[in-house]
């Protein structure tokens, strides 16, 4: 009877949920419909509010749901920007007589140090306009203070705090773990520095590994602060000794004090110091203008330009097949797709990845290299353009990196895990007949032999000297001076730029800049690829993950929690060019 009731409420149950899922995607559907020729007026004296909160993608996504339902939680995790979108509301913003000013609402942003540097050089070049910027906080994050630190001022709530500290890493090391679950990795490698696999084999940083992390995280501080210490009339010698402090828990008012804020005001106050500064009586007269609704403003006296300029995003881990980031085919495809249209002259390839697959990055190196002999390709580097992400930029015509990217990397690696004990304490066993010695090669229910080991780290140095090969020719360099940078070593975007890995420092803006000038055209237009992701698909997408662990919950039961861990362990198999996951905060 208990299983009978059991059943019956987790019947209802789904029904339920299913009935309110499709009410939803209704909804979705009729918002997708209604907002596909919709505009925004805007009006004089508007105030354009720009959120620092949420992940930051290269591109954003269309998202018909622009409001809360009654009862279902928000999750924060989902909230996404698109840098295309910020940056095109500054500039539209800018030259808009109706917007006076810019607001910097600062909460959480989960975004690179090279993805938020966009944003602030756009907010720099905002202020050309004559026109104010006003940041405010109830806590600033090290992130969204060197944003905020872009504004004429920078506003903290009198019970606020600011986590001024420097930068740290924080790698996470499995190997204790994998082997409490039974499985053991196999890796193989060509790099000293390329520790994309240490989490698997060390309990500990190698020291090379912390002699690279140690310097491009020093390098990616130390731009920090002079840019912060230019903006606020501060020194270099200043803003580190008040990180040595670590001013997280210090009080607002010593942040006064110290001049890494300019005021303490409520938010409401904040509101009533915008409304004075477009001079307005008071803030419910204030026009907050988002950067969704003025992007829907029509843009004047539009003409149709025939040349144009590709922006091609190029996000995410390289991968042979999937649904999410740089998926080799789809990639082809878009890359074909510029390659056929006359119209467009030249190209700029957004990068923002740590590599992957090799094989994908040879395929996509391939394909760009026939679009060079048609167009030039300049590069814009982002938060990551390392290993396969610089497999796919090193021959480009010019390559324009941040400051703060993450780039080189140039290794490759194979993993390869042997999940025999893991087998075995869930019960599964296996048995083989085959015709020939190594027909079974692969089979990761068994440990390798010497000869398949042997075999594999043949291969892995054979697809290393390609790379070399590759970044060679593209960036002009001798491969044996190229491999003395090489060895999986993780650079700077600035000191790519010192090493001839890029040409220059700058943002996408400059790189469209230089596309223009190798293209030789001075009047175009922008075209995207690929187009961006409907929300639809991604709410499909989103339900199929779901429906995959319920799947697998119901079949596995109990004996699923080791799969959980496993999972988290993050094992890519097979043959990378990958740089590590490294959380820097």
């Amino acid at each position: 009877m208990k299983q009978f009731l059991k059943f019956t409420l987790a019947t209802i149950v789904g029904i339920l949920i299913s009935g309110l899922l499709l009410f939803l995607i209704l909804l979705a559907v009729a918002g997708a419909i209604s907002s596909s020729d919709k505009q925004f007026e805007l009006q004089e004296n508007s105030v354009l509010k720009l959120s620092l909160d949420g992940e930051i993608l290269e591109q954003g996504q269309d998202n018909p749901f622009d409001f809360a339902i009654p009862g279902l939680p928000v999750n924060t995790e989902k909230c996404q920007q698109g840098l295309d979108d910020i940056l095109a509301a500054i500039k539209k913003a800018k030259t808009s007589d109706e917007i006076k000013g810019i607001y910097l609402e600062a909460g959480t942003i989960n975004a690179g140090f090279a993805t938020v540097e966009e944003i602030r050089d756009a907010l720099i070049d905002f202020k050309k306009s004559g026109k104010y910027i006003i940041a405010y906080g109830d806590m600033y994050d090290q992130r969204e203070y060197f944003v905020s630190s872009a504004a004429d001022k920078i506003f903290i709530n009198p019970s606020g705090m600011l986590n001024w500290c420097g930068l740290a890493a924080t790698p996470v090391y499995f190997t204790k773990a994998l082997e409490k679950l039974g499985v053991k990795v196999e890796i193989f490698k060509v790099g000293t520095f390329k520790s994309a696999v240490e989490p698997y084999t060390n309990t500990q940083m190698s020291p090379e590994n912390r002699l690279q992390t140690s310097e491009y995280l020093n390098g990616i501080w130390n731009h920090l602060v002079r840019e912060i210490a230019t903006s606020r009339s501060m020194t270099a010698e200043e803003l580190n000794r008040l990180a040595d402090q670590n001013l997280l828990f210090s009080q607002a008012s010593e942040l006064l004090t110290v001049k890494m804020i300019d005021s303490l005001l409520y938010e409401s106050e904040v509101k009533d110091y915008l409304a004075a500064l477009n001079g307005l009586d008071k803030r419910s007269d204030l026009k907050m203008v988002s950067v969704n609704e003025l992007l829907l403003v029509p843009k004047k006296n539009q003409q149709y330009i025939k040349d144009k300029i590709a922006v091609l995003y190029a996000e995410g881990d390289i991968t042979d097949e999937g649904s999410e980031g740089i998926i080799s085919d789809k990639m082809l495809e878009e890359i074909e797709k510029i390659r056929e249209n006359d119209h467009i002259k030249a190209v700029v390839l957004r990068v923002n990845s740590p590599g992957g697959s090799a094989y994908a990055s040879e395929q996509i190196w391939k394909a760009l290299k026939d679009l060079k002999a048609t167009k030039p390709i300049v590069v814009s580097m982002g938060t990551y353009a390392a290993s396969g992400g610089y497999y796919i930029s090193c021959n480009a015509s010019k390559i324009i990196a941040s400051p703060n990217t993450l780039t080189g990397s140039i290794g490759i690696f194979g993993v390869f895990p042997n999940f025999d004990k893991l087998t075995d304490k869930i019960g599964l066993d296996f048995d083989v007949v085959k015709t020939n010695e190594l027909s079974d090669l692969g089979n990761i229910t068994r440990p390798m032999t010497a000869i398949e080991k042997q075999k594999i780290q043949r291969y892995i140095e054979n697809g290393y000297e390609l790379f070399v090969k590759r970044c060679a020719e593209g960036r002009n360099i001798k491969p044996e001076k190229l491999k003395s940078i090489a060895e999986g070593r993780v650079w700077t975007g600035a000191k790519a730029v010192e090493l001839g890995l890029a040409d220059e420092t700058g943002g996408i803006e400059r790189a469209i800049e230089v596309a223009a000038e190798l293209g030789k055209i001075k009047d175009y237009g922008m075209v995207y690829y690929p187009e961006k992701k409907d929300f639809m698909t991604e709410l499909m997408h989103e339900l199929m993950q779901q429906t995959k662990i319920k799947i697998a919950l119901a079949f596995l039961g109990d004996e699923y929690s080791p799969f959980v861990k496993l999972k988290q362990a993050n094992i890519e198999t097979g043959v990378l060019a990958r740089m590590d996951n490294i959380d820097i905060r």
